[in-house]
């Protein structure tokens, strides 16, 4: 690298941007930012600000944009709405985009920074789910989208200077999540307070309870398909507890290929943000010395108990509508679940019957495929109002 890396971080207060930035402070002669994102966190973006020194910063609710404004002074100009979000990513300065937000607003945004020839580090899943039709032909060049997640990092790696033609199957891990070992009779009672408490990874409530109940990892078997141009047929999930093998590509000749790691954010985010160049660690905690003590068990997912997974997997083999019917539904049927108003078991269930009572056009356009995400949302929300009437 000759000069550093300038890089725009959407989504910079949450769990996946802390990683992220954690690495630019660690690596500081290799990355710089020049803009930062957030929803409405003013503090902690005025904080991140007050350390970075970002060209520009976003907040999306204007509200919390103004009062940012009124504490930086001239300092940080700070955008909103999509289109601030949209020209933050296609910041002239700007070398890499980071999207490491959740939700549907990053994707004019992400078709933005692909149209401005930007490198992007991808961990929004809903950007491929909804809009993979308009986002994958964007892309202009080899690894222009370098996945951030760990498991389509991993995937991404193990595929590094392969032709994807010998490849015979993508399999990505799963830690099980908390209710692994759980009998059905127990996951009737279990408690949005318990399903928070991942065993591996320290996440937000959307995605942990999505990897309690198996949702996440279906969810990434359609985004893998889409990111590797992979029949969603030769994409499969296993359970991995301890979660210290992330991905596994088998090429056509009986080959395997497993990329394992500590699992910590940060390293497939060094991973992705430095690209071509391999840097070396700086995490000391995050280094294996003493393999011998590492085992890499694998189990298969129990789809009766979590029957999420195939709800998913169906929705990628179906298309059209239905992956962003399936984001939709999912984000109500979790918040409906953290507010006990549903039960565990009922995620899966509300967010199937709102697949099934589905029969109208595939999406035509990205704004198509967001309005269908909402929709989504309203049919699972009537579902549940009335799950607990």
């Amino acid at each position: 690298m000759n000069r550093p890396v300038r890089i725009v971080v959407i989504g910079a207060t949450g769990s996946v941007g802390s990683s992220v930035l954690d690495v630019c402070r660690a690596y500081p002669e290799f990355f710089t930012i020049v803009g930062l994102a957030a929803g409405s966190n003013v503090e902690s973006l005025f904080r991140l600000a007050h350390e970075f020194s970002p060209s520009v910063a976003y907040l999306a609710d204007p509200v919390a944009a103004q009062e940012f404004r009124s504490l930086a002074g001239n300092r940080f100009p700070c955008l909103e709405g999509s289109e601030g979000l949209l020209a933050l990513s296609c910041l002239p300065d700007a070398d890499q985009i980071v999207f490491a937000s959740s939700g549907t607003a990053a994707i004019p945004a992400l078709i933005g920074a692909l149209d401005s020839g930007k490198d992007i580090s991808l961990a929004n899943k809903e950007s491929i789910l909804v809009a993979a039709p308009w986002v994958m032909p964007k892309v202009s060049r080899p690894n222009q989208i370098r996945p951030l997640d760990s498991e389509h990092n991993a995937i991404w790696q193990c595929l590094r200077n392969e032709d994807i033609h010998t490849v015979n199957r993508l399999i990505l891990t799963a830690s099980g999540g908390p209710f692994r070992s759980f009998s059905m009779e127990r996951m009737r009672t279990v408690t949005p307070e318990e399903a928070l408490r991942h065993p591996v990874w320290l996440m937000g409530a959307k995605i942990s309870i999505d990897s309690a109940t198996l949702m996440n990892k279906g969810i990434e078997i359609i985004e893998a398909s889409l990111l590797f141009s992979m029949p969603i047929g030769r994409v499969e999930a296993i359970l991995s507890p301890g979660s210290f093998a992330h991905g596994i590509v088998e090429f056509i000749d009986g080959t395997m290929k497993i990329a394992a790691s500590i699992p910590d954010m940060r390293l497939p985010s060094l991973v992705a943000m430095s690209f071509p160049n391999r840097l070396p660690l700086r995490f000391p905690s995050l280094k294996v010395n003493t393999l011998h003590e590492k085992t890499i068990p694998f189990e298969e997912p129990d789809i009766v108990r979590f029957p999420a997974i195939g709800i998913a997997k169906e929705a990628g083999r179906r298309g059209g509508a239905y992956p962003a019917l399936l984001v939709g539904a999912d984000e109500v049927a979790v918040e409906a679940f953290l507010r006990h108003e549903l039960t565990f078991l009922d995620i899966p269930r509300v967010v199937e019957q709102t697949l099934e009572m589905y029969d109208g056009p595939s999406p035509s356009s990205p704004e198509d495929a967001i309005a269908l995400v909402d929709y989504g949302r309203r049919q699972c929300r009537r579902l549940c109002t009335a799950a607990t009437v």
